[in-house]
């Protein structure tokens, strides 16, 4: 296999070009937005709880197909990462699946370390409940859904800049 990604991308992704061939045909098409991205809900393979919500471009897509290993787009960075590069949380993807239109993904992953896949320090990034109904009536405040932190983000990342965007 050739280090070319545009050629391994050529060979790995098919031309979409019927609705059946989409919805009902064993090729990869998948549809990228207009950013170039296409959104990966990731959750853990053992327990199925959500872990966090990532975007992939082509070449994320090929890195995670060819090495097993979680690879997302960074959109505050602007550019390609494996999950875990920095904190040692990698994620080894269990499963990968494309929705029917294959426009969004499901990854089921297990993650190395703490099991933790949230910057933050939580173990999903999913860790606050919205009030809703009856509930929202009581309080409109979040709901932290996880009692602590399984890792301080100073001692896993350091002095690296915070992707969180304002």
């Amino acid at each position: 296999m050739t280090n070319d990604t545009s050629s391994f991308a050529a060979s790995l992704f098919a031309p979409r070009q019927s609705i059946e061939q989409v919805e009902e045909g064993k090729q990869l098409a998948p549809k990228f937005d207009a950013q170039g991205l296409i959104p990966c809900v990731t959750t853990d393979a053992t327990t199925g709880e959500v872990l966090m919500l990532g975007y992939m471009n082509r070449d994320a897509l090929e890195q995670t197909l060819r090495t097993g290993e979680a690879h997302y787009w960074s959109r505050s960075r602007q550019l390609v990462w494996r999950k875990g590069a920095s904190s040692g949380l990698v994620q080894t993807v269990d499963e990968l699946r494309i929705d029917d239109d294959q426009d969004a993904l499901w990854m089921r992953v297990h993650v190395s370390g703490c099991g933790a896949s949230c910057h933050v320090g939580y173990r999903s990034c999913f860790y606050r409940q919205i009030p809703v109904g009856e509930e929202r009536k009581c309080s409109d405040e979040l709901l932290f859904t996880e009692a602590e932190k399984v890792f301080d983000p100073a001692d896993v990342y350091g002095e690296a800049p915070n992707p969180t965007i304002l």
